[in-house]
């Protein structure tokens, strides 16, 4: 994994540079019959690279609109979100656009593999879109397949393929352009306990690696517990657990 090694974080170490994503006093209202409703109410979130954190929040609290936000799928109505210390307030949609494509990854609880594709044709993907060429995203894709011990599995599609070997693929899909920073929402929610461990070490080792930053959504506190930081949400404001 020469590319993701050669960007490792050390633990334990002051970070050095941008934080992967900064969260400046965000404000976000949705509006209803009855009136606005606020969700997050100048909340203020920093997460810097080679980090794991835990996001540990009850349904309507906010925090799908808090993964939306830091993924720049939705906009704030007050208040910044910084990815790698660039301010996205103020980007055109295709600039916003062009950020999430290569500065930050996504992993859902379902996998969403394009079902007609292998695992290696899924991961090469996003890199192709990117503007890769085929010879380099295969050969980046394979890197990452073998690091999530797939490397067998590279030409089956997701239907051939265990539950925890889909969201292995759908990792390294998540990471195929070494974004800053990877959001998950619930990655380990359809798998049994001991796939459900094995996924997220695998996560963990990635982050460890690469040095990338991750925003992760769960209930599962023990899963929780095995993160560098645990966060919630109260009142619309990110509190530390």
């Amino acid at each position: 994994m020469s590319e993701l090694e050669a960007m490792a974080a050390t633990d334990g170490e002051t970070p050095v540079g941008p934080a992967a994503l900064r969260l400046e006093n965000v404000v976000r209202t949705y509006d209803e019959a009855a009136g606005k409703l606020e969700i997050l109410k100048g909340t203020n979130l920093t997460i810097w690279p080679g980090e794991i954190v835990a996001l540990v929040a009850p349904s309507g609290t906010g925090k799908s609109t808090l993964l939306h936000l830091a993924g720049l799928l939705e906009r704030p109505d007050a208040g910044e979100v910084y990815i790698g210390g660039v301010a996205a307030g103020g980007l055109s949609d295709d600039a916003r656009t062009r950020m999430r494509r290569v500065d930050i990854g996504f992993v859902y609880q379902f996998h969403h593999l394009l079902p007609e594709f292998t695992a290696l044709e899924n991961v090469m993907m996003p890199q192709l879109i990117r503007g890769l060429d085929k010879a380099t995203a295969a050969v980046r894709a394979e890197q990452l397949l073998a690091y999530m011990r797939m490397k067998e599995r590279a030409s089956h599609r997701p239907s051939e393929l265990s539950g925890g070997e889909q969201q292995r693929v759908a990792i390294a899909r998540a990471v195929a352009n070494v974004p800053r920073l990877l959001l998950a929402d619930e990655p380990t929610g359809n798998l049994d306990p001991k796939t459900s461990h094995y996924v997220f070490e695998a996560l963990r080792g990635l982050v460890r690696a690469s040095g990338l930053a991750a925003l992760v959504a769960t209930h599962n506190m023990e899963l929780a517990g095995r993160m560098d930081r645990r966060i919630t949400l109260q009142d619309g404001q990110v509190v530390e657990m």
